[in-house]
C-alpha cells in the first residue's frame, strides 16, 4: 500500500513526576512523511498512552514509506458518522418572538480596537454585550416560570434537558389541538416529546402569532404527565392555547410544569428529525432566579 508513512527512531522521555524512559529503534504510523519531531513526540506519548510526560528528545529519525500496522497515533477507520441537527432559531438583534414583548438589543461592550489598549502588540479581543428578556428565540420554560415555588433554571436536573431519547410527533397539517388520542400511539416514558407542527415556518411573520396557532390541550399534557415524558417541546409559538377563545388559561403550562416536566417552546427544523432513533439536547446556563431562558436546542442521529 502506497501513500502511508512510517517513522523508525530512538526515544528518550522524561517525566514531570521523575523518571525517564528510552527507547531505540521504535516504529511508528505516521500521516505523512514531513512530520516533525514534535508531532512525532506527542503521536509517540500517545501511542504508548504515557502520562506525566515532560520532554521527549528524539533522535536518529527515518521516515520510510510503509503501510500501518494500526495504532493510537494513526488514523484507523472512519467511526461511524454522528450527524447533529440544529433545532433553534437565531437570536439576533430587534428580532421578534413574541409580538409585542420587547426585542433584544446586540452591542458591543468592548470593541477590538478599544481592547488593543490592554493587550500586546497584534493581540485583541471582542466582548459583546446582550441586552434581552428571557422568553427570547428558542426557550426552556422550567417549573419555577409558572409556580412560584418550583424549580428555576439551577434546580432542573441535567438529565431532563441533555442527552434524552427523543421521539418526534408530527401532527397533521391543518390540526391545531394536540390531544390524548394523537400522543396514544407513542411510548413517551422518560423521553423529550418533540411536537412537529410545521408552524415554525411563520417565526418572524405576523402569523405566527395568529389564534389559529397549534398547541398541546390540557388533556394532552395530562396523558403525557401519566406517560411519564420527561421533556415537551414544540415549534409553534406557544405550547397553551394563545386564542381569545382560552380566556388567557394555560393547562399545558402547569399541568406540565407542576409535573417537573421542563418545555422547550419556538423550536424550528423538526421536520429533519427521524421519528425516533435520536438523542435531544435543550440546556440553558445556570441562572439563579430565573424560570425560562433561550437555549441551544438539537438533537444528535446515529449513523
Amino acid at each position: 500500500m502506497t501513500g502511508q508513512w512510517r517513522a523508525r527512531f530512538d526515544a528518550e522521555v522524561t517525566f514531570a513526576n521523575g523518571g525517564s524512559l528510552r527507547t531505540e529503534g521504535f516504529r511508528l504510523d505516521i500521516p505523512g512523511q514531513d512530520v516533525d519531531d514534535d508531532e512525532l513526540a506527542a503521536l509517540f506519548v500517545r501511542h504508548l498512552g504515557l502520562l506525566m510526560v515532560a520532554k521527549v528528545r528524539i533522535r536518529e529519525k527515518q521516515v520510510v514509506e510503509e503501510p500501518h500496522r494500526g495504532g493510537r497515533g494513526s488514523a484507523g477507520p472512519a467511526p461511524a458518522e454522528r450527524r447533529l441537527v440544529e433545532l433553534s432559531h437565531v437570536i439576533s438583534d430587534g428580532m421578534t418572538t413574541l409580538p409585542g414583548w420587547p426585542t433584544p438589543r446586540i452591542t458591543e461592550w468592548l470593541t477590538r480596537e478599544a481592547s488593543r489598549a490592554n493587550y500586546a502588540q497584534g493581540t485583541e479581543f471582542q466582548v459583546g454585550r446582550i441586552d434581552m428578556i428571557a422568553n427570547t428565540g428558542t426557550y426552556l420554560d422550567t417549573p419555577a416560570h409558572r409556580w412560584a415555588d418550583g424549580p428555576d433554571l439551577t434546580g432542573v436536573p441535567l438529565d431532563r434537558l441533555a442527552d434524552l431519547p427523543g421521539i418526534v410527533v408530527r401532527v397533521p397539517a391543518g390540526t391545531r389541538a394536540v390531544d390524548r388520542l394523537l400522543l396514544a400511539p407513542y411510548e413517551v416514558a422518560g423521553r423529550a416529546v418533540l411536537l412537529e407542527t410545521g408552524w415554525s415556518a411563520h417565526f418572524g411573520t405576523d402569523r405566527y402569532a395568529s389564534p389559529d396557532a397549534p398547541y398541546l390541550t390540557g388533556d394532552g399534557a395530562a396523558w403525557l404527565v401519566e406517560a411519564g415524558a420527561a421533556l415537551v417541546g414544540i415549534d409553534s409559538i406557544n405550547i397553551d392555547d394563545m386564542s381569545p377563545a382560552a380566556r388567557g388559561e394555560r393547562p399545558a403550562h402547569s399541568g406540565l410544569l407542576a409535573a417537573g416536566i421542563p418545555i422547550v417552546e419556538h423550536l424550528t427544523g423538526l421536520d429533519a428529525l427521524p421519528p425516533t432513533g435520536f438523542r435531544f439536547t435543550a440546556a440553558p446556563p445556570r441562572v439563579a432566579g430565573m424560570g425560562t431562558f433561550p437555549v441551544r436546542a438539537f438533537a444528535v442521529l446515529d449513523a
